[in-house]
């Protein structure tokens, strides 16, 4: 259990006085200190809703214990690192992450014409002062832990945990002035003996997409779980679980850009029927109260809802599933293929273990890139599979 200085006094993380003390030391603006390491790693105090919690300082987490929960993996080990200060600017005050994307939350008129393959945000963004919509969709679940397993969880994480988490990450993020939790739309799990109040409260949720009588069209964030991809009169339907008899309508022109750009996911989630295929959207509804999209991007997710991007890295995913120490799935974000990044971290040990895995054909770049990263961080220890050379070497445990 965690332990935190706070002004003179020592409490543990469950103590039943920690809330006043930190009521206190918000008042007065005063930071905690996490005892994971002496003499104590800075933390803030973020007030949600009647709670105050302490919150790791931004870019902080290396300074933590490996035994910590505050422990974080370096930004510059994933895509994070690109974003960091520029796409996702954090306020140590407050605790909240504003958010620059490349994408818009409205339309002015009726939708644009369609752009060229390539061209929509459906893809990465090369630009690391603003984050795509797929990276949004991989920031919503490393801030809400869903990258994080233990074999001790086998069979406990299911869609109404994964969509509080959400939900809450999203609590910690601004876009454009506002809480992005106030336009993502994450469907409650369905069942049929409550439909009624379920969509009462679909309803009461999308309100806000309903085309105004003047002015530009507001857009909200759909994050779900693909059913299917179906043909429609025109273009096709994205049909989301837990939302039965409510499709979302994409046009023919983003229905061939969006099988281009996520041929991969695709076909990894037509090939493994335990996986997940999350997508992320904008939309808004026309007059007739269709959800029309305008961007969307995928990602694939193991049983356990672990993101992979590869065959091989579904394998270490699998592996890593079957152990009981905590690991850390690393995420891609913005960052293109041919850019290393430590798909896994094993913490909670002395030394954390970066785990990366070298596709087969990798460029010298691609090696020249990694040496460079590992040599930055001799504090963690490293593992590689160099899937070119062979079968997957055991796991440093």
């Amino acid at each position: 259990m965690r332990r935190f200085r706070i002004g003179s006094e020592v409490y543990e993380e469950g103590a039943p006085d920690l809330q006043a003390a930190l009521a206190n030391a918000h008042a007065r603006t005063e930071r905690p200190l996490c005892l994971c390491r002496e003499p104590g790693c800075p933390m803030y105090i973020a007030r949600i809703g009647g709670l105050h919690l302490i919150k790791r300082m931004p870019l902080s987490g290396g300074g933590h214990d490996p035994s910590c929960d505050s422990y974080e993996s370096p930004y510059e080990l994933s895509g994070l690192g690109a974003l960091m200060g520029s796409a996702i600017q954090l306020d140590p005050q407050s605790g909240l992450a504003a958010l620059k994307l490349d994408f818009t939350l409205s339309k002015t008129g009726s939708r644009v014409a369609s752009e060229p393959a390539g061209k929509s945000s459906a893809s990465a963004t090369g630009d690391p002062r603003k984050m795509s919509l797929r990276g949004l969709l991989h920031y919503l679940w490393h801030e809400a832990e869903l990258t994080v397993w233990t074999s001790r969880w086998a069979g406990k994480r299911h869609w109404w945990n994964v969509r509080w988490h959400l939900i809450e990450a999203a609590g910690q993020m601004t876009v454009r002035g506002g809480r992005l939790a106030d336009i993502l739309f994450v469907p409650e799990p369905f069942r049929a003996e409550n439909r009624q109040a379920i969509e009462h409260r679909r309803n009461a949720a999308l309100g806000m997409a309903l085309p105004p009588k003047s002015g530009p069209r507001k857009l909200l964030v759909l994050v779900g779980e693909v059913k299917e991809i179906v043909s429609a009169r025109s273009g096709q339907k994205l049909v989301i679980r837990h939302l039965p008899g409510f499709p979302f309508y994409i046009d023919n022109a983003l229905d061939r850009r969006l099988q281009i750009r996520f041929e991969k996911e695709l076909s990894l989630w037509g090939a493994d029927s335990s996986s997940h295929l999350m997508a992320i959207a904008t939309f808004g509804l026309n007059a007739a109260g269709l959800a029309i999209v305008e961007e969307v991007a995928l990602m694939v997710v193991s049983e356990n809802w672990i993101p992979y991007e590869t065959i091989p890295e579904k394998r270490l995913v699998d592996a890593l599933a079957r152990l009981r120490e905590k690991s850390v799935k690393g995420l891609r974000f913005d960052l293109q293929t041919d850019q290393p990044i430590a798909n896994a971290l094993l913490q909670n040990r002395d030394e954390p273990i970066a785990l990366f895995v070298v596709p087969a054909g990798a460029h010298e770049t691609f090696d020249a890139s990694l040496e460079e990263m590992m040599a930055a961080r001799p504090e963690i220890g490293s593992w590689v599979w160099r899937v070119g050379e062979g079968d997957m070497p055991p796991l440093p445990v």
